[in-house]
């Protein structure tokens, strides 16, 4: 059997942990597709960076991780840049670019040759609009990561919905999934943190617990989920509730190391600091 074909289009970033002074290559869209070359699946990333130092730490992670930079458009402007600081394991956000791969739209010769030829696609958060109406029209199998922006694109036609839901066990995730699905999303899978995750396909909704872990960083841990759950749901052939368990157990594992995939956190550069100088003063004055 021919190995399915996945790409993942959209954002990347590098995330400056403030706290102990590392970098390292993230972005919904690139940690999907890492996660997925790591697994040993034919995985492409298409997305943008700028045409600046931040850039080249982009392109050199993706190398290592075995995605091509080829894939990767250089643009003039900035490449998007998170400055966090810790607290105990969880993410706090300091300042948030999203770069020059905002609203990314893949150049005409990787698409429709490569992309709409794809067995599925994954769009990370901030997706370009009119890329989802595309993708609908084409009948291209893919996925959309909302994250907490649950309404902000289109959704009509979209086969399968990744949002983050309320972790309040007293509130209840019912009226999130059904608007989703009122909005048009084929199927939808709700991440809750420590209470789990959820899956609707419209007839029934499934649930399955977290996975706990001592957590390191949380950075990168829904994306692999979305890596895991997509390849065990649609090629492994595992039903819903044993690609969520499945999926839950490799967020937990990211959960163990800094950054979204295994990667070594490089020590922020000394020209970071002084380009984003303003917002460093600020959180460290916060």
């Amino acid at each position: 059997m021919t190995r399915p074909k996945l790409v993942a289009v959209g954002d990347n970033c590098l995330d400056a942990y403030l706290t102990n002074g590392l970098l390292t290559v993230g972005g919904n869209a690139l940690n999907v597709a890492a996660q997925w070359r790591r697994n040993g699946w034919a995985a492409r990333y298409f997305g943008a960076v700028g045409e600046d130092p931040e850039g080249d730490v982009v392109l050199a992670e993706l190398a290592d991780v075995g995605l091509s930079p080829d894939d990767v458009e250089r643009r003039h402007g900035d490449t998007a840049v998170t400055l966090l600081r810790d607290e105990s394991g969880d993410r706090k956000f300091l300042h948030e670019s999203f770069g020059v791969g905002e609203n990314y739209m893949p150049a005409s010769e990787h698409y429709p040759a490569v992309i709409a030829a794809a067995d599925w696609v994954h769009l990370g958060t901030n997706a370009n609009k009119d890329l989802v109406r595309q993708l609908v029209a084409d009948h291209v199998p893919f996925s959309i990561d909302v994250s907490t922006a649950h309404l902000m694109l289109p959704l009509e036609g979209v086969p399968l919905l990744f949002a983050s839901g309320p972790d309040d066990v007293d509130q209840p995730v019912e009226p999130l999934l059904s608007a989703l699905r009122a909005a048009g999303a084929g199927q939808v899978v709700l991440t809750c943190g420590r209470r789990g995750s959820y899956f609707d396909d419209g007839t029934s909704v499934v649930h399955a617990p977290a996975t706990l872990v001592d957590v390191v960083d949380t950075c990168g841990a829904g994306d692999s989920f979305i890596a895991t759950f997509l390849t065990g749901f649609h090629f492994d052939g595992l039903r819903a509730s044993e690609a969520l368990h499945k999926a839950s157990i490799a967020a937990a594992q990211t959960c163990t190391h800094l950054g979204g995939f295994p990667q070594k956190p490089r020590p922020i550069p000394e020209w970071l600091p002084a380009k984003y100088a303003s917002f460093i003063t600020d959180a460290q004055g916060a």
